[in-house]
């Protein structure tokens, strides 16, 4: 196997997934497997419960019953994970451990890329790809929490607002 660590789907009971998250970053803890075991992560989503009139945000799991581990797949580490208590078995043909792709990984939002821009608001961007792609715009706002850049571009002679995500746009290079 290779020594890459990948994203793993665990099965487990259901309504133990946070025992089996804390159970194994123990076993990770105690038997110094960090270098194998990198994280555990259990999916969840913030929804609005309205209860007797009252608005609460609260925390729902995506995937009730599965738990979400970055791992190096070895004999050991597969062992670690399928001994723990609470765990049924990994997701996959057979129980054959399966790892998630990197697009999956990405849909889940299970792990969060940094995302650095070289403009700033007032600065002329280009849109590089989407409907508006060689539009040249001026960024009015940057939202990097919400994955939005509001830029201004002149579409058939009026200032119209667009939103694009931070990485569809570079910065215009004044001569």
């Amino acid at each position: 196997m290779s020594g890459e660590a990948k994203w793993y789907v665990i099965h487990t009971y259901s309504g133990y997934e946070n025992k089996v998250a804390s159970t194994i970053m123990k076993t990770v803890e105690n038997r110094h497997l960090e270098d194998m075991i990198h994280g555990v992560n259990i999916p969840v989503e913030k929804v609005v419960e309205i209860k007797d009139t009252q608005r609460k945000e609260v925390e729902r799991m995506i995937f009730p019953g599965y738990v979400l581990v970055k791992m190096v797949m070895t004999d050991d580490t597969w062992h670690v994970i399928r001994n723990t208590r609470g765990v049924t078995g990994f997701v996959g043909p057979a129980s054959k451990p399966v790892p998630l792709s990197d697009a999956e990984v990405e849909a889940l939002g299970v792990e969060t890329h940094e995302i650095t821009i070289d403009y700033a608001v007032g600065d002329s961007v280009k849109i590089m790809e989407g409907p508006l792609e060689n539009f040249v715009g001026i960024v009015e706002s940057i939202e990097l929490d919400k994955n939005k850049v509001r830029v201004i571009v002149s579409m058939f002679g009026r200032e119209t607002p667009v939103e694009i995500e931070p990485g569809q746009a570079v910065p215009v290079e004044n001569d």
